[in-house]
């Protein structure tokens, strides 16, 4: 039998439609996915009233822009299922496309996996996943831990990324749908600096503490634990003083305006500085200074400045030191370690 022309058209359309499409039987992949596309909020610290970033001080040294993290290098994605199953999906800094179950309603947690002081804990429940720095001790802390007892003494945590989206609706094979996500900082920066009105010059090493700060922040929404840590780092010497940048998760048990919540209030909660100076001649001199009213209008990142501060001559003269090595100096870090299989 011979096919007229139109039929003929009509047989290939079809044919041409058979071999393209994709039976649930033969398809490699007839899932669905999420089309997961990423943005960046660079900020190092929040206003609450200081406007840092249209009065910024150019006596710093360096611009407001300049503290602005930088993107992490890559994501971990949990995906939480209906019926409790969570799976990770590690992609990099823009996106990827993933796969999940048809017709089930998922929940998304992002975060930034590059981090090196930082402890992830409770990831399978995202009310409770949370993140805290990694121990480090020093044992010439002895009077500034009086003033904030039962803290944690810990390194500044690393940049932190999160974001919570808390329903994804089911979605059919094939579909591909798109879902972009806005990665928020959980980790802001303070520049703290300690300035000398007389004997600058007679300090070889410094390091400082800042206490009474978050012990750890939640994932899901940036609000912060009640537990108070004290942070631990090392200074720069500047003509000026000393100084430092220090990673904090911010004032505990705060929950902050930028995800949805109200701002703090003033707290009586003591936020203390510590500077532990080694001078030249092998002395030391350490300076605790209550910063309480500074970090409640700053709760959030901000400059922290302490001033007035004097080495005295009777510290300094030759007379007065012993020699001293720099391993007396040191301090030691417990950074938990993965488990390898033996």
């Amino acid at each position: 039998m011979k096919l007229s022309r139109i039929e003929n058209i009509t047989f290939m359309m079809i044919l041409v439609s058979f071999m393209v499409s994709c039976r649930d039987e033969l398809c490699y992949d007839h899932y669905p996915h999420l089309d997961v596309s990423l943005s960046w909020e660079y900020e190092w610290e929040r206003d609450y009233g200081m406007n840092h970033s249209a009065n910024w001080d150019s006596s710093l040294g360096f611009d407001y822009d300049a503290l602005r993290p930088e993107k992490p290098e890559w994501v971990n994605l949990v995906l939480f299922s209906a019926d409790g199953l969570h799976r990770d999906n590690y992609m990099d800094n823009e996106g990827d496309n993933i796969t999940v179950d048809p017709d089930v309603d998922h929940s998304l947690l992002l975060y930034n996996g590059d981090t090196e002081y930082i402890i992830l804990s409770d990831l399978a429940s995202p009310p409770k996943a949370r993140a805290s720095a990694t121990d480090r001790s020093r044992a010439s802390l002895t009077s500034f831990s009086e003033i904030h007892p039962n803290s944690r003494t810990t390194n500044p945590p690393d940049i932190l990324y999160s974001s919570y989206i808390p329903a994804v609706g089911a979605i059919s094979n094939h579909e591909n749908k798109p879902v972009p996500v806005k990665m928020k900082p959980l980790v802001y920066s303070y520049i703290i600096r300690y300035e000398f009105e007389y004997g600058t010059e007679h300090i070889a090493l410094a390091r400082g503490a800042l206490g009474g700060m978050a012990e750890s922040v939640y994932l899901i929404d940036g609000r912060t634990s009640d537990e108070t840590t004290i942070i631990l780092y090392d200074c720069d010497i500047k003509d000026f003083g000393c100084e430092a940048r220090v990673m904090s998760f911010g004032t505990p048990g705060f929950p902050d305006e930028y995800y949805g919540a109200r701002a703090g209030e003033p707290t009586d909660k003591p936020y203390t500085v510590n500077l532990e100076v080694r001078l030249k001649n092998g002395n030391y001199v350490e300076f605790n200074v209550d910063v309480s009213d500074q970090i409640v209008r700053q709760p959030r990142g901000g400059v922290i400045k302490i001033s007035g501060l004097r080495i005295e001559d009777k510290d300094s003269s030759s007379e007065a030191g012993f020699n001293i090595t720099v391993e007396d100096w040191g301090e030691r870090e417990d950074i938990e370690l993965p488990v390898m299989p033996g």
